[in-house]
C-alpha cells in the first residue's frame, strides 16, 4: 500500500468535526492531515485526520513528525495509544469529505454515496479524529 500526502496543516474543521473544539469555541482551525492510499496505481481510501485545535501536546507531536508515513501504522504500533469509538456511515454529494474523496476518485465513474468509517484515537491527552474514505477502486480489491 502506497500513501501519497496531499495536504497536511491548518485547516477548517468540518461541520461534523466541531465537537473537537469545545472548551475553545472562537477555534474552528486545526491541525489537518489529508492522504490517499494506492493499491498499486489505483486510489483506494481517502484519509483525513485532525487534532484538536491548539492541541500541542503528543497527538501534534505526532502528526507533525510522521512525514509521508501512514498515520495508522503509527496509532496501532503505540500501545499507549486508545481507540476510543468506531462509526461508519454512507456520506452524500453534501459532505465535505464526499466532495473531496470524489474529487480524487472521479475517474471510477458516477456514484451517489460513498462509505466512511470514523475512529478517535487518544495520543496521551490528545484526540486525533481520523475519517477513512473508502473509493469504489476498493472493491475491486
Amino acid at each position: 500500500m502506497k500513501v501519497k500526502v496531499i495536504f497536511q496543516g491548518r485547516r477548517r474543521l468540518h461541520r461534523d468535526e466541531r465537537f473537537l473544539a469545545r472548551g475553545n469555541p472562537g477555534s474552528t482551525r486545526a491541525l489537518t492531515r489529508d492522504v490517499v492510499l494506492y493499491c498499486g496505481t489505483k486510489p483506494v481510501v481517502y484519509a483525513h485526520s485532525v487534532l484538536r485545535p491548539g492541541d500541542y501536546g503528543a497527538g501534534g507531536r505526532l502528526m507533525r513528525r510522521i512525514g509521508s508515513r501512514p498515520l495508522g501504522a503509527a496509532l496501532f504500533a503505540d500501545p499507549r495509544i486508545r481507540r476510543m469509538m468506531l462509526r461508519q456511515r454512507k456520506l452524500g454529494h453534501g459532505h465535505e469529505l464526499f466532495q473531496q474523496a470524489f474529487s480524487i476518485a472521479k475517474q471510477g465513474g458516477n456514484f451517489a454515496t460513498l462509505w466512511a468509517r470514523r475512529s478517535l484515537f487518544m495520543v496521551g491527552k490528545s484526540p486525533i479524529l481520523v475519517t477513512e474514505v473508502f473509493l469504489p477502486e476498493v472493491l475491486a480489491l
